[in-house]
């Protein structure tokens, strides 16, 4: 399954709008073409302010790998919560094919 990860490029100081521009057409440039990227304006008066991008790209394969370990052992904990807390409620949920949740007492 492929998936996308969302990153960030953040731009701190410009001295002239032009050199903005020029940064900005570069990087847009260099995004995939699927990157749905959006350009948004971060910060306030006190800390400062910066230009931040952010943009989908896919995964990578380690980082494709290291999901692919923790995704079973993810599934099994979230598995035994909810057994404990259908034993500890007396409740059981069931989930039909059309994906709306029964609950059985």
């Amino acid at each position: 399954m492929k998936r996308r990860v969302k990153e960030f490029i953040e731009i701190e100081e410009h001295a002239s709008l032009d050199e903005l521009i020029a940064r900005l057409t570069a990087v847009r440039d260099a995004l995939p073409a699927d990157s749905e990227a959006e350009l948004r304006l971060k910060g306030d008066d006190v800390f400062g302010r910066k230009l931040s991008i952010s943009y989908f790209r896919a995964q990578t394969k380690e980082e494709a790998e290291c999901e692919t370990r923790y995704a079973a052992a993810y599934k099994e904990a979230r598995e035994k919560e909810l057994a404990r807390l259908q034993q500890e409620l007396g409740v059981v949920c069931y989930a039909p094919r059309k994906g709306k949740l029964r609950i059985v007492a």
